[in-house]
């Protein structure tokens, strides 16, 4: 029986929300594409919750593929975190696991039909090894391609783009500060205390600017020990719903190009049919 134009409207876009039954019409909804949200569990500040950066991508996933349908698979909390070591309730992952665990969670998402996957970032502290996952998908030969995005990196409203980094820039805010709490607010208000904000030292301490211009594995530590960089005093939950549509509109965007992009995939069987004989060409030419 065909679907009502209402069920179609409702078709869930969570993972997990999703009957075996209705999977395969999901993949093809999708057009193969799975949004794959991702942070870590650290310390944010004193006032909100360790799973800050996943609630975030996971929310703004969840409304981008609302209005451009994908799948969007369950929170994935394992990322590279060994910074916040020092801070209870961290998970940090050795990097033997980290990246392998990845790559698995990839296949799976491949073999139950998706051959483009797109990954939500909501931390930091993933920027580098996310880029580095996206390189050694060059390794071997995959049957999908992974693409990587920051989960508020496409704000679709400019006036907001500004007043958000105006507002980063003027309380130095870098982490648990008042936009990150604001976005916690107006997802999952009951988590935040925002009484708390104040018992902490947010300032960056400098403890390394003898060093300009190196690079150190210690240095988030020698600036925020206490993992909580800004004032999240001002924070509030109607910023936080202005930033969460913006930044869903462009991820919605950018899912739909994923959507119709065809030269990655294109490019990347080139490239692994010329690296299994990188002298073809020469000895064609030669003969």
């Amino acid at each position: 029986m065909p679907r009502t134009e209402e069920a179609q409207r409702s078709f869930p876009v969570q993972w997990e929300e999703l009957t075996a039954s209705d999977f395969p019409e999901a993949v093809e909804r999708s057009k193969g594409v799975c949004v794959v949200p991702i942070g870590v569990i650290e310390k944010h500040g004193p006032h909100l919750p360790l799973g800050t950066d996943v609630i975030a991508a996971r929310a703004i996933s969840v409304r981008a593929a609302e209005q451009e349908y994908a799948v969007v698979l369950p929170s994935y909390w394992f990322g590279q975190i060994f910074e916040a070591k020092h801070r209870p309730g961290c998970i940090a992952l050795r990097e033997s696991l980290l990246t392998p665990l990845l790559q698995g969670v990839c296949d799976e998402i491949a073999r139950n039909g998706f051959g483009k996957i797109l990954i939500v970032n909501g931390h930091g502290g993933n920027n580098s090894w996310l880029n580095y996952f996206t390189q050694i998908q060059l390794d071997l030969r995959r049957e999908y391609v992974v693409y990587v995005v920051s989960a508020e990196g496409f704000i679709k409203d400019d006036a907001l783009l500004r007043e958000v980094q105006t507002r980063r820039k003027a309380t130095g805010e870098a982490h648990a500060g008042e936009v990150e709490t604001s976005v916690i607010m107006a997802i999952r208000p009951e988590l935040v205390q925002i009484q708390r904000t104040g018992e902490e030292d947010a300032q960056a301490q400098g403890r390394l600017k003898h060093l300009r211009g190196v690079t150190t594995g210690i240095w988030w530590y020698a600036d925020f020990p206490n993992h909580y960089a800004g004032d999240a005093q001002k924070a509030s939950a109607e910023l936080g719903e202005r930033v969460l549509e913006a930044a869903a509109a462009g991820l919605a965007d950018v899912i739909g190009a994923v959507k119709e992009d065809t030269a990655a995939a294109r490019l990347q069987d080139q490239f692994f049919i010329q690296a299994e004989d990188p002298l073809g060409p020469q000895r064609a030419e030669t003969r």
